[in-house]
């Protein structure tokens, strides 16, 4: 069934206090519950395209901006995973209640997978796409030229002095775009609308310190651990064309696919690290397509 992204309805922001932080949110339809997870540097908005889809075909869909993105707080902590896991394990207590789907990007599928494996009652099946490794590279991923670069450029993140200007030079509209350019095939999906999606947020206080503590966090619990633990079935969708987090990461998944868990891996050809966005008709369809066949779910 091919679903269409026709007549997008605007997405209504709540907004929820955490642990006196503001979180921004956005719940939409009825039904079985989806809860959608953005990627570093995302929100909300990178969801405009799924959305109302999902929503329309018979899902109460929840999405959230992390604290540190999007209308979220910019909070003055040290990040980690395990922060937004526990944002995610109160958002669920507080708003939803019954055992969701979670649906992430990159660190948010990652994200995602860390529920399914570390709080299984709170899920009953993921969808990753282009699930990160984690939210930073380990030693070992590197090789010793660009560990010694990384090593460097984490050092000047993190200086009070230089971490300002690397930030503001890297948030920039026209760097931004660039950036973008390189993890979409597709530069006619680069709109300004998709650019503002980034920049608004970085201009907000404290946007530079969560950018830092970010790239200087640990990477968290790797895939591979966390897979071998998740009973739930899985749809893994990989944009090929993916130069942050190449194809060859879903290996992983084939393996266990193999020895016997339940996961359906869709390569998309055409698309690079966020498939979601750059083409939406597709990866709506898959996953309306996976959750009717796996929940039973009349698509209306």
């Amino acid at each position: 069934m091919t679903i269409t992204t026709e007549n997008l309805q605007t997405l209504e922001k709540q907004v929820w206090s955490w642990q006196d932080y503001k979180i921004q949110y956005t719940v939409m339809g009825t039904g079985q519950p989806l809860v959608l997870i953005h990627g570093f540097g995302a929100s909300i908005g990178h969801w405009r395209k799924n959305i109302p889809v999902l929503a329309n075909a018979g899902y109460r869909v929840f999405a959230l901006d992390l604290l540190g993105f999007g209308g979220s707080d910019k909070a003055a902590i040290d990040y980690s995973m395990e922060v937004w896991v526990e944002l995610l394990k109160d958002f669920y207590h507080a708003h939803i209640q019954t055992p969701a789907i979670f649906i992430g990007n990159s660190i948010g599928a990652l994200l995602s997978l860390i529920i399914l494996a570390e709080h299984p009652e709170m899920a009953v099946g993921g969808v990753l796409i282009n699930s990160a490794g984690g939210l930073s590279h380990r030693p070992h991923e590197l090789n010793p030229v660009l560990r010694v670069v990384m090593t460097t450029f984490n050092k000047l993140v993190a200086n009070p002095i230089t971490g300002k200007f690397v930030f503001n030079r890297i948030r920039q509209k026209s760097q931004i775009r660039r950036t973008l350019y390189q993890v979409y095939s597709d530069r006619n999906a680069v709109t300004d609308e998709l650019v503002d999606l980034l920049y608004i947020p970085s201009c907000d206080p404290g946007a530079q310190q969560v950018f830092a503590s970010i790239l200087t966090a640990p990477p968290g619990p790797s895939p591979d651990e966390l897979l071998l633990r998740v009973k739930w079935p899985l749809l893994v969708i990989w944009g090929a064309n993916d130069p942050w987090t190449p194809i060859t990461g879903a290996k992983i998944y084939e393996e266990a696919r193999k020895n016997g868990q339940d996961i359906k891996i869709v390569p998309i050809r055409d698309a690079g690290h966020c498939p979601h966005d750059e083409v939406p008709v597709v990866v709506n369809t898959e996953i309306i397509d996976w959750l009717t066949q796996k929940f039973l779910k009349s698509v209306g």
